[in-house]
């Protein structure tokens, strides 16, 4: 089934949502702060109504159409029903990961112009802290609660082409850059998300762990919502609570970030029938080496389950896939992403100056997609850097086979002379070496490559069977030991790999 085209407006795709599925079901795993209402399950219907009154209260505290309102509170389920609350009074949401330091938030705040910004329990501390903010107009998110109303507020529309959302950069290189959708761009976006969820015939539960600020999020809940599909926010990834909530709801689908994936593998190693009502995963966006796909196929009773490998980038969305299943990863490549989806996304190589570069020869990744995003707030010049006509260059690099098939090789700012792929030796080592979580490869000593490990907890490390994996590799430094949470990561569990590198430099 190809789905229709149609702008898209936060609240009016959740009410029009409700309006089909008002029974179908939201559950958490822990309370929401900022709708204590909701308790641990509710439905569409019920959500629809609680976010009319918040929505009411925010328009009480001043907040207007047209307002930037930052959202920089912990990553629960709330953060996205806020952000669907301002959508209906008109304003703008601003999604920002509850990870960033203070000196990032005045930096975005003054790139905002006077926004307003709702902290919860988790960033009360650093938001007040700002210099760059007007006191009155942060708002406590717990607080919004105690506001008394009279009447409810009518709904407000931008207009389908101004900016109506954003979301921010991962910040692996730096300060994150503010990414700007309107609702014409993230239409394009959710019809091929839908597009995908039309391929799923049974309407069965979806569980989720992805950060809220990510762009990922508001397309995969949106999309769900518009195909009436029962969902379970996972707020907490922790192994033990992960464990709990998926045998008590038995989901059918699961998706969460890569780096996630992989520490949730120890779980279906030891405990498969944690995972076993699960037919189809899903990964955000991000590449997620071969055994750890493997690890959890193998655990669902279903006789074909299917793991569903997405490539993109929030300045794009969803571009590239893939689809896995058991038999097929036997003899998969899994740098390969996929292909894109016809009509509505496609990628191709070109060199340094800009050539389209012939099948087998690498180079850097540009992107077409109809959902890209407007630019970057503020920064149009670093957003046009990227662009050249209708494509956008991803910041990877990469190669195309003659069936068209994109592999993702490297970020173009993370290339090391003597490696072909860092992300596939990578994977190679995850893939064979059971007792590591985590291995990444930077730029060490004179520009050689530097192994990072992290060791899986309970485990040792065995440098016997690491020196017989890297027995055909270029020549890699030995490897330095780091614990998994020291690893510096974004909001949704990428690797600052140049934060690395800086602090290995420092450190020398």
């Amino acid at each position: 089934m190809i789905n229709k085209y149609e702008p898209f407006n936060l609240f009016s795709n959740f009410s029009k949502s409700a309006e089909r599925f008002p029974d179908q079901t939201i559950q958490f795993d822990e309370p929401l702060p900022s709708f204590p209402e909701l308790t641990l399950s509710t439905t569409y219907l019920e959500s629809k109504k609680a976010l009319i009154v918040k929505a009411s209260q925010l328009q009480k505290l001043g907040i207007v159409k047209s307002n930037k309102v930052i959202l920089y509170k912990s990553a629960q389920f709330d953060t996205y029903l806020l952000a669907v609350a301002l959508a209906y009074i008109g304003a703008v949401p601003i999604m920002i990961s509850p990870h960033l330091p203070v000196e990032t938030m005045d930096i975005l705040t003054e790139r905002l112009g006077n926004p307003w910004l709702i902290c919860d329990f988790a960033t009360q501390k650093r938001s007040q802290q700002l210099q760059k903010l007007d006191t009155n107009q942060l708002i406590f998110a717990e607080k919004i609660n105690d506001i008394t109303i009279e009447t409810l507020s009518s709904q407000i529309k931008l207009p389908d082409d101004m900016i109506s959302y954003m979301t921010h950069t991962s910040g692996t290189t730096g300060v994150p850059k503010l990414i700007a959708h309107s609702a014409n761009s993230m239409g394009w976006r959710i019809k091929w998300q839908k597009n995908i969820l039309s391929l799923i015939r049974k309407r069965g539960l979806v569980a989720f762990h992805i950060s809220p600020v990510h762009s990922r999020f508001n397309i995969g809940i949106s999309s769900l919502m518009a195909k009436g599909f029962p969902l379970l926010s996972i707020a907490n990834p922790n192994l033990k609570n992960v464990a709990f909530v998926l045998r008590k709801c038995e989901p059918f689908i699961i998706e969460t970030h890569p780096n996630h994936f992989v520490q949730w593998t120890q779980l279906a190693k030891e405990k498969p029938e944690v995972f076993a009502s699960v037919k189809y995963y899903h990964s955000t966006f991000d590449a997620i080496n071969k055994e750890t796909m493997a690890i959890f196929l193998r655990t669902s009773k279903y006789r074909k389950p299917i793991f569903l490998q997405v490539y993109g980038q929030s300045e794009c969305g969803p571009m590239i896939m893939r689809f896995h299943t058991k038999s097929s990863l036997k003899r998969a490549n899994a740098r390969v992403m996929g292909v894109g989806m016809l009509g509505l996304t496609k990628a191709r190589i070109v060199d340094q100056n800009g050539r389209v570069q012939a099948a087998g020869t690498p180079g850097n990744i540009q992107m077409l997609s109809k959902g890209r995003a407007l630019t970057y707030f503020n920064e149009d010049q670093r957003f046009n850097e990227n662009v050249y006509g209708k494509w956008w260059d991803s910041g990877d690099y990469g190669v195309k086979n003659r069936l068209g098939s994109l592999s993702l090789l490297d970020r173009q700012v993370d290339l090391i002379q003597t490696i072909d792929s860092t992300l596939a030796i990578e994977d190679r080592l995850l893939d064979q070496l059971t007792f590591l979580d985590e291995v990444i490869i930077i730029r060490g000593k004179e520009g050689k490559p530097q192994p990072i490990v992290s060791v899986r907890a309970g485990q040792k490390m065995d440098f016997d069977r690491w020196f017989a994996a890297i027995s055909d590799f270029p020549h890699l430094n030995e490897p330095i030991m780091m614990d998994y949470d020291k690893i510096p990561r974004t909001a949704t569990m990428k690797v600052q790999r140049l934060r690395l590198e800086k602090a290995l430099t420092q450190s020398e």
